[in-house]
């Protein structure tokens, strides 16, 4: 039987390897990832559940289902042009996808499927999101669906997406392009993952919240998925940074 025994949350902004590469390894990014790099490596991981949000890569507006399963043996990424990140082939558990896909569909979730698809930079973007409730629900079904897995591996769940950003939309600060509108709130958000107050961050995400606190911050469902995999469980590491919209947060199962 399969295990879910850990879970990271961590943010995707493509401008970060080009500043590690350009600041080197003290720098605050490649600190921040080496951290839960090396929680990750002490969960002795045999496969991802990635939890994404497309940017409109593998879909588009006239093809846009609010939740997809990706289903292969083998992905390719980045696939957005991020600088200093060399493009490289990764492995996908693809029986375990089609695993998760089916229970997802005898739970009543009508999962898409994708066989076609890279690695993305990966954003919440397009209205209308699917509710924070209801990613939750998700993630509880991925949690079961991997508990029913015929064959004993270890997963961990990751998240990866802003608590709240704003890219090219009219609530970045100052005159830059992207950033944090809100940093109060994104520090709210840490709080909640840092004392495992799951309850209350889903009463407060609501569509509107989130969409007042940036155009990408629909990737904080991302996050809320990964809650409803692994529990209502505090973290083992949290790394804040709401100047930034950002967290690094790892949770150890028990």
């Amino acid at each position: 039987m399969a295990e879910i025994v850990g879970a990271v949350g961590v943010p995707h902004h493509p401008g970060y390897p080009e500043r590690v590469a350009r600041e080197g390894p003290r720098s605050e990014p490649a600190t921040a990832f080496a951290s839960v790099a090396s929680e990750l490596a002490a969960m002795r991981a045999d496969a991802l559940v990635i939890f994404t949000a497309d940017h409109m890569n593998t879909f588009f507006l006239d093809n846009l289902p609010l939740f997809s399963v990706g289903v292969a043996d083998r992905t390719i990424g980045p696939n957005d042009g991020t600088r200093a990140l060399p493009r490289r082939e990764v492995p996908v558990a693809g029986g375990l996808a089609a695993h998760v896909r089916e229970r997802g569909i005898a739970a009543g979730f009508d999962l898409a499927l994708t066989q076609d698809f890279e690695v993305d930079h990966i954003a919440g973007i397009a209205p209308p999101l699917p509710t924070a409730r209801r990613c939750f629900a998700l993630g509880e079904l991925v949690r079961d669906a991997v508990a029913s897995w015929r064959e004993p591996a270890r997963v961990v769940v990751l998240a990866s997406g802003s608590l709240c950003y704003d890219v090219g939309g009219s609530k970045a600060p100052g005159d830059e392009l992207s950033g944090c509108p809100d940093p109060a709130w994104a520090a709210r958000i840490a709080r909640r993952l840092e004392r495992g107050e799951t309850r209350d961050l889903l009463a407060e995400a609501t569509d509107e919240r989130i969409r007042a606190s940036g155009n990408v911050s629909g990737e904080l469902l991302n996050w809320i998925a990964l809650l409803g995999a692994f529990g209502e469980r505090t973290p083992s590491l949290v790394q804040a940074q709401p100047a930034e919209g950002d967290a690094f947060v790892a949770w150890r199962a028990r």
